[in-house]
């Protein structure tokens, strides 16, 4: 008999891997930027892990497939592990994922334990239970099979045998080996039998095997004279022998002695050179197969999301209703469907959650999606529905287009939740859900503004208090005291002498100039800006006099308190692009001037640290869900008239990278296209550095009637007839203002989509010419929506000219050079926004323009603190105004946030209740727990 035909496991090995990088190259070429994905998983150093792992990345990086060796100190406990396999099982570029065994730690780790955690559908060692299963019970198309059993299946293909009839004899009968191997050939057809250390007949049994699989982990102990002429010997052992030739004094061996196996056999594996190489290629193999089924089920950048079936009610209930019939989503599944992972997501409660900011980090190749911004006419004070259309919107592209889409909406202050404008969670079958979350407490956000905004205010009062009773000794005493005999300098003290010029650290190295420079900021309390502020409308803080106790001293101010979202915190909050840059922000904030007219900074004031401590975790966006489970970010919820009226550029960021460059993100500009969008353009969009590729212009016939002559809308008052019947000619009179507001969303260059928000009331000619007239004013499309009545459903004809509108040339560009003079900024607003023929400087905003152009202040942007209820600054003045001029009060700056604000005609940053708040209707359930009430 002619000696046995080797099998190389070198030789078909090296064909798997040329047959993988061609479907490597197949699936790259039909999903440009898609790539198989591998990570390793090692706890330890061991030699031999190291040795099989920089194998196993060679092999991934000549086919093409992407591998990422994650490698835990040996330190790792068991929780570490568990923590960073369920990180991997949910992110989507990783297909296989396997964990090298053995797990060298110092710490006691249950392998099983770690082995059954890893995604079944990702495990491409095979070595799960699940998979284990799967191949039990012959489910061979839906599991994975150990590489060193799938290797020696393909080595036995190789000889062109049939395995099916065949007697097949495994020796071995281990979970990695044996025992697949028994079940993979026993699903191939033949026949088969697993021997082991107790069978007492081993010699007879391999002499009845046709196939011959070797894996008892003993070197040489199957012997040449038991093996059946012709059979295929498969020797997967490795075992070193004495061996005085060789330079090691030792050499590898299998468990069949091979040099007499190979004269009875007709086909044989070497040691080494035969099964080894295949193990490595088979899981590769599995690795692409794992891709090919992620692509057969997932498009890349495409979500998987569960939407919800909205049950529509005609006549539509009350909102709170709505919400309360609606069933969310658990979070965590809104996470997860989305492409956060685990480790990304800090859950409060079931239907709310905070993202961690390092997901920017690792998505930070991932293209931006297309950036949607909604706006609005002019509004009337029942508002036009710019929430409920942003939900709307998002609803339709989501639900309906099944679109990756994201909103990202302000979080609404308590003020006029409890007041007289109710919740901002949108309305009707566009809401973010639960409505009671929403507009309640959320996740803490805005009582640790109020907590930041308060500790500022206490440091400046309490500064000026310390500095009127003490000398610069006993001042620098107790700002840098001694502990156990050393001083030391903090570092924001260090940042405070550097800021003064005085390059020193050691702090009895101070002259007594440089330690009176250091401890006096010697504050003028008639230019203090900083308020205290409280999340809740109470007119009577407005104006308020502190220090009045008898340990004060006599040392009495007039201050006041401002609502907590008029905080330059929250406006900071919003702005900051991370962690250090909110920081840098803090510090930057100007709380007042010395007496020599210098600006006063929180960093002077010693409280950046600690705000930042207070903030940290504010400064992660807060993940919800809307009523058809489409994903929302709530974050920030600065003013609109003293501050930029936008939600963060944080959540907007982060959407747009978790959306993918053919996504959508939804974001909403607070009150009319005048006042918010004009913000987000000059100052949201300048500091992200993000451009929009959409306006969407929100416009309702109620409020163009107003416009067009109407007589005066109030809230909690009856329409008056003109508003519930038809009147073509208020509704195009009413247009100027429509006009005009394309007309300023048109200067930044951006294509511009009208939503009709339609009421019952409205006509369909009404909503016709509103329609009409828009186009004929340059918007790009503009289209009639129900989506208050009918969810996304009601917005498709609008998603749709979104995603139209999103395709066309966008040449986006701002009104003004940062670098103008303040008062040439002011007018640029005022005559191209506004419509105003010029502006007027009363005496205290020359003054303030002087001072800030002074201290360094003048390239800031600019954000106008005017009514929203008129293009002028006059609310009774409706339409579009032309020939005023603007009068220009007083400027203030928000340096930390990044801006100066004009205030335009006068205003409260505290408003009050009024007869009837809304808390009259809100109730809480003591049985249930349940929220009640009009929101």
């Amino acid at each position: 008999m002619a000696p046995a035909e080797i099998l190389s496991g070198k030789v078909v090995s090296g064909q798997v891997r040329d047959r993988l990088k061609q479907q490597v190259v197949e699936m790259t070429e039909k999903f440009p930027g898609f790539r198989p994905g591998l990570a390793i998983l090692q706890v330890g150093n061991r030699d031999d892990s190291n040795l099989y792992i920089n194998m196993k990345l060679k092999a991934a990086a000549e086919i093409g497939i992407s591998a990422n060796h994650i490698k835990l100190p040996n330190t790792a406990t068991e929780a570490d592990v568990l923590k960073c396999i369920a990180s991997l099982n949910a992110d989507p570029a990783v297909h296989g994922f396997i964990v090298q065994l053995p797990l060298d730690s110092n710490k006691p780790i249950n392998t099983e334990k770690i082995t059954n955690a890893v995604a079944p559908e990702k495990d491409v060692d095979g070595l799960s239970s699940i998979n284990a299963g799967k191949l039990s019970r012959g489910d061979l198309g839906d599991c994975f099979i150990p590489c060193t059993p799938k290797g020696c299946m393909e080595l036995i293909r190789q000889t062109g045998v049939q395995v099916a009839g065949k007697r097949a004899v495994v020796i071995g009968r281990s979970k990695i080996v044996g025992a697949p191997m028994h079940d993979l050939l026993l699903w191939n057809n033949a026949t088969v039998t697993t021997c082991h250390s107790k069978t007492s007949t081993l010699a007879e049994e391999v002499g009845k095997a046709d196939i011959l699989v070797v894996a008892a982990g003993r070197a040489e102990m199957v012997k040449g004279e038991w093996i059946k002429p012709g059979a295929i010997v498969i020797d997967c052992g490795i075992n070193h022998v004495p061996d005085s030739t060789k330079a090691s004094g030792k050499r590898v061996v299998g468990d069949v002695a091979y040099s007499s196996a190979k004269e009875k056999a007709s086909f044989i594996t070497p040691v080494p050179g035969g099964v080894g190489p295949m193990t490595v290629a088979m899981l590769m193999q599995s690795t692409v197969e794992s891709a090919q089924r992620f692509l057969e089920k997932f498009q890349p950048g495409k979500w998987t999301i569960q939407y919800n079936q909205l049950t529509l009610q005609m006549p539509v209930p009350s909102d709170i209703e709505i919400s309360k019939g609606c069933m969310p989503k658990p979070i965590e599944q809104v996470a997860k469907e989305v492409g956060l992972f685990p480790d990304e997501v800090e859950l409060y409660g079931q239907t709310k959650a905070k993202v961690q900011l390092s997901v920017l980090k690792r998505l930070q190749n991932q293209p931006d999606g297309k950036y949607v911004v909604v706006t609005g006419i002019t509004p009337t004070p029942l508002g036009e529905g710019k929430s409920t259309t942003t939900v709307g919107l998002v609803q339709a592209l989501g639900a309906h287009l099944h679109q990756n889409v994201f909103a990202c909406v302000r979080q609404p202050s308590q003020g006029p939740t409890f007041g007289i404008k109710g919740g901002a969670a949108g309305g009707g079958y566009c809401q973010v859900v639960p409505m009671e979350e929403f507009n309640l407490h959320l996740t803490g956000d805005i009582h640790a503004i109020t907590a930041a905004n308060n500790l500022v205010a206490a440091a400046i009062d309490a500064r000026i208090f310390h500095e009127l009773t003490q000398s610069d000794q006993a001042l620098y005493n107790r700002l840098v005291p001694s502990v156990n005999g050393v001083r030391k300098f903090s570092d924001i003290q260090i940042r405070r002498l550097q800021k003064l010029g005085i390059n020193k650290t050691d702090p009895m190295a101070l002259t007594k100039e440089e330690v009176n420079a250091f401890v006096r900021l010697d504050i003028d309390p008639g230019t203090i800006t900083w308020q205290r502020v409280l999340d809740t409308n109470d007119r009577f803080l407005r104006k308020i006099t502190i220090g009045q106790s008898v340990t004060e001293k006599g040392f009495t101010r007039t201050a006041q308190f401002d609502i907590t979202v008029s905080s330059e915190i929250m406006a900071v909050l919003a702005l900051a692009d991370g962690l250090d840059d909110m920081k840098k922000r803090f510090g930057r904030m100007v709380v007042a001037s010395s007496k020599k007219g210098q600006p006063v900074t929180a960093d002077d004031l010693g409280v950046t640290g600690a705000l930042a401590v207070l903030m940290k975790d504010a400064v992660k966006p807060n993940l919800m869900q809307t009523l058809e489970g489409t994903p929302v970010f709530v974050h920030a919820g600065p003013f609109a008239n003293i501050a930029h009226g936008n939600s963060s550029v944080l959540a907007d960021k982060i959407a747009l990278k978790l959306v993918g460059k053919d996504g959508f993100v939804v974001t909403e500009a607070g009150f009319g296209a005048d006042i918010g969008m004009e913000k987000f353009f000059n100052i949201k969009c300048r500091y992200s550095g993000l451009r929009p590729h959409v306006v969407v212009l929100v416009a309702t016939v109620r409020a163009l009637k107003m416009h067009g002559g109407g007589p005066a809308v109030t809230a909690g008052v009856p329409l008056p007839k003109e508003y519930t019947e038809e009147n073509l000619q208020l509704v195009a009179n009413g247009c100027s203002n429509l006009k005009k507001q394309i007309q300023n969303a048109r200067l930044f260059g951006v294509p511009v989509v009208v939503a009709v928000n339609a009421f019952k009331t409205d006509t369909k000619a009404e909503l016709a010419l509103v329609v009409q007239h828009a186009k004929e004013a340059g918007a790009f499309d503009a289209v009639e929506c129900t989506h208050w009545a009918e969810g996304g459903k009601g917005a498709l004809a609008l998603a749709r000219a979104v995603q139209r509108a999103s395709q066309a040339p966008s040449n986006f560009r701002f009104l003004y050079n940062v670098e103008l003079p303040v008062v040439d900024k002011i007018r640029l607003i005022a005559q191209q926004v506004y419509g105003a023929r010029d502006i007027e400087l009363l005496p205290e905003a020359q003054e303030k323009i002087a001072l800030y152009t002074k201290q360094g202040f003048g390239n800031l942007p600019i954000c106008m603190a005017k009514t929203h209820l008129s293009l002028s600054h006059d609310p009774e003045q409706k339409g579009a105004p032309t020939g005023f001029v603007l009068p220009i009060r007083d400027i203030r700056a928000s340096v930390g946030a990044g801006f100066l604000y004009p205030l335009v005609g006068t205003m409260s940053t505290m408003p009050g209740l009024p007869t009837r708040p809304c808390f009259y209707d809100i109730d809480l359930d003591s049985v249930s727990g349940e929220v009640n009430g009009l929101f």
